[in-house]
């Protein structure tokens, strides 16, 4: 389902906004950075989903452009029928962040989607945003005109929340292969959660705080749904008709409680709102926080990264300069589809057009962040509330060390830059992440050993069928 929070601007202590959340995904997780690049006049790049999605359709490919931005996020490896790998979202040269969220269509809609459907799939359009958008507006538009021009890929109802330092925007695709879809302003005093996307009353026409395709309002009377002059409901017309979510509205109240405190929200505000037990727990296959910063050098455009749900997980700053991702945050065979029929030593083995496993054997020997972590979060849980508790605690201490020094490397960064040094400029950035990714991962470790020899002299592991696991409100 995934999960994501905007905050504007005028809320924060900082000056600036806030995107946050995480994707549902049970597979494996790996943080990329990627560069930007030059492509071909004739390049094209492959979307859509296959005959496996719940949702069947058919693979097409549509022209790439000239030059694509530079940018990061946290790909993952399996979902029914979409190629991997995948991507919810990030954050790119330019600022521009986005999320990828569920958002259920309603049920006629799913019915008469085509079963030979293409077009861009939901995370083709996150990656597409990334690689193109200057501006969250732009964004929109870049998905809108995808979905006329080449279609778009369903498996029920979608949504992405897109954001840059001047506003957000919420869009969701709607299922049933009709080219519908509608997007809502988000501005500096705007507080919204997704999970799943929803967008309540609008406009009956398009303007600066409300886009939607020519077709939206007439295909909604045509089907019977919508009358002319009524006001229309967008969750209650091509929605599940649900509304708001009780999750939704229990995390965006107490956000607006915070923000109502003298100086506004701030950095640890948002930490807890994606590693409360409340909404986060195992589901939680990453958390990511992004700061909305105007005129930022490029290098230093970052996100707050957690390699699982920051519930019993350290966030730790990562910027866009650096040069590599440590292996052990970067792709493993860990959860990854198919891995356990593959031979690591027949990386280079093709079948078809796929190899059979594009892993190298160094990443493959390091430790994994994903499986060290998800260790740590499956102990603690069994310690039930207050180990639950006691690994946060910990955590957000460290997350604070983190922050604190955080305008000392950026200043030193942008020193190193402005000197036209810029290669030491990334070099720094690139040890600074390293060494704090690979000290949490340590600390993870000796976290989790801890743990377990608690529970093992103690009440013992939990070797019933039922997890145990922190009550949810989603």
């Amino acid at each position: 389902m995934s999960y994501a929070l905007y905050i504007g601007s005028d809320l924060c202590a900082s000056g600036h906004g806030w995107l946050a959340g995480y994707g549902d995904e049970p597979s494996g997780h790996w943080l990329e950075v990627v560069p930007c690049r030059s492509h071909a006049t004739d390049s094209t790049i492959t979307v859509g989903v296959t005959a496996e999605a719940a949702l069947p359709g058919r693979l097409s490919t549509i022209p790439q452009v000239p030059r694509t931005a530079r940018y990061m996020g946290v790909n993952y490896s399996h979902y029914l029928g979409a190629p991997p790998p995948l991507i919810n979202g990030g954050v790119n040269q330019h600022g521009v962040a986005v999320r990828d969220v569920w958002s259920p269509s309603r049920p006629e809609l799913v019915a008469m989607t085509p079963p030979d459907q293409k077009g861009p799939n939901y995370s083709d359009l996150s990656k597409i945003v990334l690689e193109r958008a200057r501006t969250a507006r732009e964004g929109v538009g870049i998905i809108g005109a995808l979905i006329a021009t080449h279609g778009h890929s369903s498996y029920g109802g979608n949504s992405h929340l897109i954001a840059d330092a001047r506003e957000g925007w919420v869009v969701i695709e709607f299922a049933g292969g009709l080219g519908l879809w509608v997007a809502e302003r988000l501005g500096p005093r705007s507080i919204r959660a997704l999970r799943p996307g929803w967008i309540g009353l609008i406009p009956q026409e398009a303007g600066e705080d409300v886009l939607f395709p020519e077709h939206f309002l007439e295909t909604a009377q045509r089907l019977g749904w919508h009358m002319a002059g009524d006001a229309f409901d967008v969750n209650r017309v091509f929605g599940d008709g649900r509304g708001r979510r009780p999750g939704v509205a229990w995390i965006e109240g107490e956000m607006a409680k915070r923000a109502a405190r003298p100086g506004g929200l701030g950095l640890e505000d948002m930490i807890w709102a994606v590693s409360t037990p409340r909404l986060t727990g195992d589901s939680a296959g990453y958390g990511q926080i992004v700061p909305l910063t105007a005129e930022t050098p490029e290098m230093l455009r970052m996100m707050w990264h957690a390699p699982v749900g920051p519930v019993t997980a350290p966030l730790v700053p990562v910027f866009l300069g650096i040069e590599r991702v440590p292996l052990e945050y970067g792709r493993h065979r860990y959860l990854g589809r198919g891995e356990s029929a593959r031979f690591i030593d027949r990386v280079h083995e093709v079948t078809g057009a796929e190899a059979i496993s594009d892993i190298p054997q160094g990443a493959a020997s390091t430790r994994s962040a994903v499986a060290v972590f998800k260790r740590l979060m499956h102990l603690a849980f069994q310690g039930g509330d207050a180990w639950v508790a006691e690994v946060s605690t910990h955590w957000r201490a460290v997350e604070r060390g983190l922050a604190a020094e955080l305008a000392d490397v950026q200043r030193s960064a942008a020193i190193l830059a402005d000197a036209g040094a810029p290669e030491l400029a990334r070099r720094l950035l690139t040890e600074h992440v390293e060494t704090r990714l690979l000290r949490v991962l340590a600390e993870a470790e000796a976290l989790a050993a801890g743990y377990e020899a608690r529970l093992r002299a103690g009440v013992g592991l939990n070797m019933s069928t039922v997890p145990r696991l922190p009550d949810q409100i989603w």
